[in-house]
């Protein structure tokens, strides 16, 4: 349905993340992945979406100058915001040993930020989803940090791994959000271009 709406654009993936590229496979429509380098650091003042909102953005912007009229790249970044604290990628696994103890029997916000960019315009939403842990025992947390090695994600935890199934309790919004990109707003987009 979507490819034949597409077929007069160049679809560009620029996300490493096996999920995104999982995502748009499903989707069934022709893309391209192209990865660029770029050093994510924000503004220290930013807040929950403003921080998503500027590295998708950013991502977005290492293509300036390069697109062709038909391409599209579509970038995007995923932070969990707990106690007015941005949760990124842990540093290592007493971070992400003490990222998961904060979540534990808490309700935190997974905000994930898309940006599409063509030669001549740019476009970034968002999604916030609610996602609520019951209390996790540190056994719970040592067995997954061993066992799953959740270092490339932000909040240190995957909703779609053993943590998820075993911990949360309760989520409000999109699931496909929490694993990485709001689909449903995505399909929207492609959609409506």
């Amino acid at each position: 349905m979507l490819r034949e709406k597409l077929k007069s654009y160049k679809i560009i993936l620029a996300s490493g993340s096996p999920r995104r590229q999982q995502f748009f496979k499903e989707l069934d429509i022709d893309f391209e992945i192209r990865l660029k380098e770029v050093e994510e650091i924000y503004p220290p003042h930013f807040q929950a979406e403003e921080i998503t909102n500027y590295l998708a953005e950013l991502k977005a912007n290492a293509f300036e100058g390069e697109l062709k009229s038909d391409e599209i790249v579509v970038t995007s970044d995923t932070i969990v915001w707990h106690n007015n604290q941005c949760l990124g990628k842990p540093k290592d696994e007493n971070d992400a040993f003490t990222m998961l103890k904060s979540l534990s029997n808490s309700t935190h916000e997974v905000i994930t930020s898309v940006c599409f960019k063509t030669n001549t315009t740019t476009e970034t939403f968002h999604e916030i989803t609610k996602v609520t842990f019951q209390e996790l025992t540190d056994e719970a947390i040592r067995y997954y940090l061993t066992n799953y090695k959740p270092f490339d994600k932000a909040g240190s935890y995957a909703i779609q791994e053993w943590i998820g199934y075993i911990g949360i309790s309760k989520i409000e919004g999109s699931y496909t959000n929490v694993v990485g990109m709001p689909m449903h707003l995505v399909y929207q987009k492609l959609m409506n271009l």
